[in-house]
């Protein structure tokens, strides 16, 4: 049986090894080292915070969860909505949860199954989905920076979506399967 770990050692064990992930991601959603390095050291400082409730399984994904949250909240604050119903608005947020016990069990591991299936695709089909889907670009606009005709980006990301569709029901077939 492993001796129990304090906090410091878990975050060292768990965590300090997906900092170089963590930078590589915050980079593709900011496009900024600055930004990058800010979006990390904020998320690495809330999993510190939680690192007690967390339990051990799929830090990876658990720290991605962390971040793509943050990075969010980050775009909200720079963003901020003009309310049509304020009274409506605060209402509705006084009993929004965001640690809900679906997203804290269904999202770390969807966000690894995810990650999973759009590894599994070949160079071509990770750039169009990367572009398109990650960046936000437009199909021209991928078009011209891939140097490839629109119907093929079109193509190419129909049929990896439909790749990664497959893998996530081929893996919720197995999980189902195993229960």
């Amino acid at each position: 049986m492993k001796p129990k770990l304090n906090k410091d050692q878990r975050f060292q064990e768990q965590i300090v090894p997906e900092i170089e992930l963590l930078y590589r991601i915050a980079w593709n959603l900011t496009r900024s080292s600055v930004d990058a390095e800010d979006l990390v050291q904020e998320t690495l400082l809330k999993a510190y915070k939680a690192l007690d409730r967390f339990d051990g399984k799929y830090p990876r994904a658990w720290l991605l969860t962390i971040m793509r949250n943050t990075n969010i909240n980050k775009g909200r604050k720079k963003k901020p909505e003009l309310l049509k119903d304020p009274d409506y608005t605060f209402e509705t947020a006084e009993h929004a949860d965001p640690e809900n016990p679906e997203s804290i069990v269904v999202d770390p591991l969807f966000d690894a199954e995810l990650e999973m299936a759009f590894n599994k695709l070949s160079d071509q089909f990770k750039q169009v989905i990367d572009a398109v889907d990650l960046r936000g670009l437009s199909y021209a606009e991928t078009a011209e920076k891939l140097d490839i005709p629109l119907g093929t980006v079109m193509s190419r990301l129909h049929r990896a979506r439909n790749q990664i569709k497959k893998s996530l029901q081929d893996l919720e077939a197995t999980t189902s399967g195993d229960e």
